[in-house]
């Protein structure tokens, strides 16, 4: 592609997620292969959120918790999961989870669009207040 010229949104949006299929691909096969990669089941969920894949990364999301049950990043991105699935409840439960093991990144909370459903209950003030203080 020449400097300047950069492709249409669409079809930027279909390289991108063709891209992002074959990851989620090439890491459900590394899973397969070695289901103690940690660090692919992290960035399978990632991908699965990416591709609107809500229930799969959801289940991988769960499954990180399991295995890395004082993670705050974790718990975080499980909220996160939670949040996309209309489930406020669970996701609330997961963010204080994330605070309890150290979350406190209350700017990048703000600014993520996966916890967009989240903003006009009650809780979320007190949540991003209880990070401050």
């Amino acid at each position: 592609m020449e400097p300047g010229h950069e492709p249409a949104p669409a079809l930027r949006r279909r390289l991108e997620r063709a891209s992002d299929e074959f990851l989620a691909g090439f890491f459900e096969t590394e899973l397969r292969q070695k289901p103690e990669n940690l660090a692919a089941l992290v960035e399978l969920g990632h991908v699965y959120t990416r591709l609107g894949r809500i229930d799969e990364g959801l289940a991988v999301d769960r499954e990180l918790v399991r295995r890395m049950p004082e993670d705050p990043t974790v718990h975080y991105n499980l909220a996160c999961s939670l949040a996309r699935s209309g489930d406020a409840d669970g996701a609330f439960q997961a963010l204080g989870r994330a605070r309890e093991f150290g979350y406190c990144d209350a700017a990048h909370l703000e600014q993520d669009e996966d916890l967009a459903s989240l903003r006009g209950d009650p809780r979320y003030a007190v949540f991003l207040r209880s990070l401050a203080g």
